[in-house]
């Protein structure tokens, strides 16, 4: 169980309004929220007739989860906990100072329409790469990066996508972004626009939303331990950067 504000005990899981600690329950709840609150994001987004940016993310995963997380739109660098996000499997993601610079980066790629349609695995890999709130960034991205793929004249067939071969190319991508495998694995998937009608239901029929895997189990949040450091050094290295 992670705890970047080191007040679980008192306060529960991420502060949630209800104090909970049984992190079934708690993505349960989330997962509540995150379907009642889905159409009003999706409208938001719809409405904006503007390129999206960082403060449109930020609203997305406020109106998602903010019934929830009392600190649902704030990023880890505004929180000021979680400076150093790792997986359990040794991956690092950006640094809290630097995460709203990756995902705008992700933004100014994805407002690029030809750009979008070329690459929308680069796209995505830099939202993930930002990794800016503590919880719900999976399905913040997802929204946002279906409505790119949607100004863009496209779609991602999510339903057709398997999630072991996904996890691997993100994973690879994170490590690796000039090879492109998540533009590789995306490109057999890349389907006409689905109507926006329809993207409420489609949304709530995609496995592992729900949270039930508890797919973020194993995120780890840290300070700047000296491992850590190290495995975000080498990654910006494999990263080119």
């Amino acid at each position: 169980m992670f705890d970047p504000f080191n007040d679980f005990e008192s306060r529960g899981y991420l502060r949630n309004v209800e104090g909970l600690k049984d992190l079934d329950e708690v993505k349960r709840l989330e997962h509540f929220f995150f379907e009642s609150n889905l159409e009003e994001a999706l409208a938001l987004l719809r409405a904006e007739r503007v390129p999206l940016t960082y403060r449109h993310f930020q609203q997305v995963h406020r109106i998602l989860f903010h019934e929830f997380y009392p600190w649902a739109g704030k990023d880890r660098h505004e929180l000021r906990v979680g400076r150093l996000v790792g997986k359990g499997d040794g991956l690092q993601f950006e640094v809290s100072e630097l995460c709203r610079q990756a995902v705008a980066w992700g933004l100014r790629l994805g407002n690029d329409r030809a750009r979008m349609r070329a690459r929308p695995g680069e796209v995505m890999g830099a939202f993930v790469w930002g990794h800016p709130f503590l919880d719900g960034n999976g399905r913040t991205m997802l929204l946002v990066h279906t409505e790119l793929c949607h100004r863009a004249g496209f779609a991602i067939d999510w339903l057709a996508s398997r999630k072991n071969d996904y996890l691997a190319a993100l994973s690879h991508e994170l490590k690796y972004p000039q090879d492109r495998r998540l533009d590789q694995y995306f490109e057999p998937l890349c389907r006409p626009c689905h109507p926006r009608a329809r993207w409420v239901d489609q949304f709530k029929a995609l496995p592992g939303l729900d949270g039930v895997d508890q797919a973020d189990a194993n995120i780890v949040y840290r300070n700047d331990d000296e491992d850590a450091l190290a495995r975000y050094a080498e990654l910006k290295r494999s990263r080119g950067r």
